[in-house]
């Protein structure tokens, strides 16, 4: 298994930011990346952290993603919209995509826009976040390349499409469920081949169909989905919801992340946006979440449990926490960094 180091937080994002700056985009475009990036380390997902930097700049280079930093309008109806990212890093569509639908939102109560022709916009929980700091109930969601069978199925046709929803609670901290739709996220299984260790055999399978503890069996082999069919349905929901009602692509039209760098990842994206103060007083909603919050944290705990937690608290007190302490990382990820930087004939500076 490879070195875990703590790396400054402000350093890391610099540096990431150097690198994509380096690779054609602007300052602002390339800090909002930096930041996505360093933040998911931050918050203990590493699988959509600074290990992408790579494959992003590999797709940059080989033109399969587009350096523009903005969507094009399609259509705009009221309180629903369609964008066309145009390959563009999905970080930046989606904060577009996100902050038009709470504009929706505060106009007629709702906001939905849907992107098409998109890329991986890192944590699908960023957007949701947006929505509950500004008084909506927020949901993002993507699709992914087929990575999981129908029950019963010996083949790929639905991703492991991730699903966030942000709730506003009137504190800092929204409750931010963030999940894929897999039993675990692709990404895992990439990180745990890296570092050499096994993964829980409810993670995938094998070619055959068989469930693995073998990463790299698992790379070659399917997904398994949350909860059996119910992850299944909800996958194919979303994939519903994202290709399909964009216009842009779906099942396997999605090209996986780590394929040809040189053609396009063409997943898409959906954003929602409910403003809660259309439905009634705002403090009032506040109030009664806080209630739901209490009755879910008082309530009795099973033997050797110290805390119940809600979704989304945990990553913020890590994120909390390594800010201050500093972002685990992993040796080979900061390794490959470097390499990057330094084929862009950019030097990262040295730690402090």
């Amino acid at each position: 298994m490879s070195d875990r180091i703590s790396v400054p937080p402000d350093w890391l994002t610099e540096a990431v930011g150097t690198v994509f700056v380096a690779a054609g985009l602007s300052p602002r475009a390339a800090a909002t990346v930096a930041r996505s990036l360093v933040e998911a380390d931050l918050r203990g997902t590493p699988s959509h952290g600074v290990l992408l930097v790579p494959m992003y700049i590999e797709r940059l280079r080989k033109g399969s993603v587009s350096t523009r930093e903005s969507a094009k309008v399609v259509s705009d109806a009221g309180a629903v919209a369609v964008l066309d990212a145009g390959h563009a890093l999905g970080q930046l569509t989606g904060d577009q995509a996100m902050e038009l639908a709470v504009d929706k939102a505060h106009t007629y109560g709702i906001g939905a826009v849907t992107v098409r022709h998109a890329f991986h916009f890192g944590g699908a929980y960023r957007y949701a976040r947006t929505a509950a700091a500004a008084g909506c109930i927020g949901i993002a969601a993507a699709n992914t390349r087929p990575l999981m069978p129908a029950p019963g199925g010996a083949a790929a046709v639905v991703g492991n499409n991730p699903l966030a929803v942000g709730v506003p609670t009137g504190h800092d901290e929204p409750i931010l469920l963030d999940m894929a739709l897999s039993e675990a996220a692709l990404g895992k299984i990439r990180l745990a081949a890296q570092q050499g260790r096994e993964i829980p055999p409810t993670w995938a399978t094998d070619r055959g169909g068989t469930p693995t503890t073998d990463p790299a069996e698992a790379l070659a082999g399917l997904l398994l989905p949350a909860a059996g069919h119910k992850g299944y349905g909800l996958a194919l929901v979303v994939d519903v919801l994202t290709g399909v009602l964009s216009g842009g692509s779906f099942g396997g039209g999605v090209r996986g992340l780590y394929a040809d760098p040189s053609t396009p990842n063409d997943c898409a994206h959906f954003f929602l946006a409910l403003d809660v103060a259309a439905f009634g007083d705002r403090d009032e909603f506040e109030q009664r979440v806080a209630a739901l919050r209490d009755q879910i944290t008082g309530s009795p705990k099973a033997p050797d449990t110290e805390r119940l937690l809600l979704p989304g608290q945990l990553e913020a007190e890590r994120q909390a926490s390594a800010t201050t302490a500093g972002v685990p990382l992993d040796a080979g990820v900061l390794a490959a960094l470097r390499e990057t930087a330094t084929s862009l004939g950019v030097a990262l500076g040295r730690l402090s």
